[in-house]
């Protein structure tokens, strides 16, 4: 089996890569632009083995994609490339849109025309995963959890961007009969993260003994699923999955914002004491425009489907990524000086 990953040199993506080259022996090809968060460091532990390829080029060239479709040959696409930080979308969306909208368009396209021409027995086996976020379903309330069936009401240019991709994706499938699944994921977290994201960028700055910023009142909830886990669920989904279906994947791992950041306090602490105790480095910042208040997930399809369960807790999980920022500081020093921790986001203004 050959697979094409689009965005395979960033954070989840390169854990797909990992996982497929590293334990499966898949081959893989890596399509990835080398933006500011694609980094070719996160697949240094199985780019030399065979049966991977790496190839820089913009998922937004059709004719770029159709080439290397063509000439690869691959079985599965795993589409994986696009802009995720919502504070950027608040700032620059333009980005997010060419990317994660025509990027996705001009991938179907590309698929599609390949996946034509296929022979019926190769063409009955192919597969376009789509991988997407809960974000697009907007904000839940105290209670209940995101479905593979709630109804989408993305409200940052981040999760509107995604759920446009989602709908191009759900199009292709019921229009042109591309054999097409989705998947909807919680927030990830683990190892080589680009320090810009909470739990990264927390983890940073407590060792760098800088404040650990907190939007509004850390009330805001998320679900937080281990990176590797998540890989481990793509790779099911994009070869068990039922296709035309949506799989909705978290870590069954909701925290308060504050409760996530007291924790890191807690391990850095533990593991790399400073010399004050970092929790007084907390600090409360400006809300970010438009914060959804609380994502869940309910897991409960895929679980029964494909039997797919996470193998970390949040704890062991949060336990482990602190442990590789402390063992790979070469890695993010680097990455810090590409982004040194500035606060994003804030350019939504009000009408006066």
């Amino acid at each position: 089996m050959k697979v094409v990953v689009t965005g395979g040199a960033g954070f989840i993506g390169s854990a797909v890569v990992r996982l497929l080259v590293g334990e499966l022996g898949v081959s893989v090809v890596n399509v990835d632009a080398l933006t500011y968060a694609g980094d070719l460091e996160t697949i240094a532990p199985v780019a030399d083995k065979p049966g991977y390829r790496f190839v820089k080029a913009n998922i937004c060239d059709g004719a770029a994609m159709a080439d290397l479709l063509r000439a690869e040959q691959p079985d599965v696409i795993m589409h994986l490339a696009a802009e995720s930080h919502v504070d950027r979308s608040i700032d620059g969306p333009a980005a997010f849109i060419t990317t994660n909208v025509v990027g996705t368009y001009t991938m179907l396209d590309a698929a599609r025309a390949y996946w034509s021409a296929l022979p019926a027995e190769r063409k009955a086996a192919f597969r376009f995963h789509h991988i997407s976020t809960d974000e697009v379903f907007g904000s839940l309330g105290d209670e209940g959890r995101f479905t593979e069936t709630t109804p989408y009401a993305p409200n940052s240019p981040y999760s509107a961007s995604k759920a446009s991709a989602d709908h191009l994706v759900r199009a292709w499938h019921h229009t042109y009969g591309l054999p097409v699944v989705t998947t909807n994921c919680s927030n990830n977290y683990g190892p080589y993260h680009f320090p810009e994201k909470l739990i990264p960028l927390v983890i940073l700055n407590a060792l760098e003994g800088k404040p650990l910023p907190v939007y509004g009142t850390g009330a805001n909830v998320r679900d937080w699923l281990y990176v590797e886990d998540h890989a481990r669920a793509l790779w099911l989904v994009a070869t068990k999955g039922r296709v035309g279906e949506v799989y909705n994947i978290g870590g069954d791992a909701e925290r308060k914002n504050i409760d996530v950041v007291r924790a890191i306090c807690a391990l850095v602490d533990e593991l790399a004491p400073q010399a004050k105790p970092t929790a007084g480095l907390i600090t409360f910042v400006t809300d970010r425009p438009g914060h959804d208040a609380r994502y869940a997930m309910d897991t409960t399809k895929i679980a029964a489907e494909l039997g797919w369960a996470p193998r970390e807790t949040f704890e062991t999980g949060l336990r482990k990524t602190v442990q590789w920022y402390l063992a790979n500081r070469p890695w993010w020093t680097h990455r810090r000086a590409l982004y040194a921790g500035e606060r994003l986001g804030l350019s939504a203004k009000k009408p006066a």
